[in-house]
């Protein structure tokens, strides 16, 4: 096996070196009746040869018996990750838990390896959001085998397995879109995430609801659909300023999408709303602050991430059920989407 010397030897390394799950692993070096005699051995002596250590923090956790919660979320210096891990904290030590948060960097092998580490500790349970680069969800159908407590919020997958919170993007993503159509917009654009997450899907497809109850054709490239990146974001948005075809309104994902967009809309000279109407869906701390001021659909990020907590703590002390949560969506209507109410 080709593990550098000081790389520290992993459950995981010890799976794939065996070709077995993680949960069979670490099940095998507990001595767990459901393990056979002759693959505790194989498990044993594969950690005795590649000198396996248990993670040195997760046996003091374990002698001292603190309870633990393991976060995993693409980008923490967001105001929604921030918010939302705000509601997991105080509805943990609430419960008498401790937090331990981990960023993706919106990347699947940043957001295993922090798993990975979550099981090295033994925590308690995780609350996770996917990255963006997350298509392959094996290190979570893991957890599932180890029957490790775990809730999404927000990016969700495996929801025959996971509880998860989310929020009513469809339905709000269409109060947006309706609302720049009431106030004069006809040609509106949505520029969107990566499709394969649930998330971008839901609020894409309010947006598409709303073109279609008013009978407005859909024209596919208004709708782009790319990396959560901001420069991406803003040349993708100033591509669609510089047609002639150009939309005269914007619905946009998330905030770092929200604000490329505005930022899009004054490098291009256009006025907003007049020229082009604006709604996002960001946080209303940051909406409220930029001139013009910002329409915003905005999460109750907080509360998701206590009901998240909630969710999780609940499947701690033995509740299996699998709920699926909805912690609805606000549309606040400030300066940047109404044409014609002034």
């Amino acid at each position: 096996m080709d593990i550098k010397k000081q790389h520290r030897i992993s459950l995981k390394d010890l799976a794939k070196e065996l070709g077995v799950s993680i949960a069979t692993v670490s099940r095998a070096l507990r001595n767990s009746p459901e393990i056979g005699a002759e693959m505790q051995q194989r498990v044993k002596d594969l950690a005795k040869k590649l000198n396996y250590r248990p993670n040195p923090f997760a046996q003091s956790l374990r002698k001292e018996a603190p309870k633990v919660i393991g976060v995993v979320v693409p980008n923490l210096v967001t105001h929604y990750y921030a918010a939302v891990l705000d509601g997991i904290e105080d509805e943990a030590r609430r419960a008498g838990y401790s937090i331990i948060s981990a960023n993706s960097h919106e990347s699947y092998e940043d957001e295993a390896h922090a798993i990975d580490n979550f099981i090295g500790m033994h925590v308690e349970g995780i609350i996770a959001c996917l990255a963006q680069g997350t298509t392959d969800y094996h290190h979570f159908e893991e957890i599932a085998e180890m029957g490790i407590p775990l809730v999404f919020f927000g990016r969700t997958c495996l929801t025959d397995k996971f509880s998860s919170v989310t929020a009513n993007g469809d339905e709000a993503a269409q109060m947006a879109t309706q609302h720049l159509i009431d106030t004069g917009s006809r040609r509106i654009a949505f520029l969107g995430g990566p499709n394969h997450l649930d998330m971008v899907r839901r609020r894409k497809h309010g947006y598409l609801e709303a073109l279609h109850e008013n009978r407005f054709p859909v024209d596919r490239e208004m709708v782009v659909c790319d990396k959560i990146d901001y420069e991406v974001a803003l040349n993708n948005a100033e591509g669609l300023l510089r047609r002639s075809d150009r939309p005269d309104a914007i619905v946009a994902f998330n905030d770092i999408i929200t604000f490329a967009a505005f930022t899009a809309i004054k490098n291009c000279g256009l006025r907003i709303p007049d020229d082009v109407a604006l709604i996002g869906f960001t946080d209303d701390v940051h909406a409220a602050y930029v001139t013009p001021r910002m329409s915003a659909i905005v999460d109750q990020s907080h509360q998701m991430g206590v009901t998240a907590c909630q969710l999780l703590l609940k499947n701690i002390q033995g509740d299996t059920k699998v709920y699926k949560k909805i912690v609805p969506q606000q549309l606040v209507i400030r300066d940047t989407s109404a044409k014609v109410m002034k």
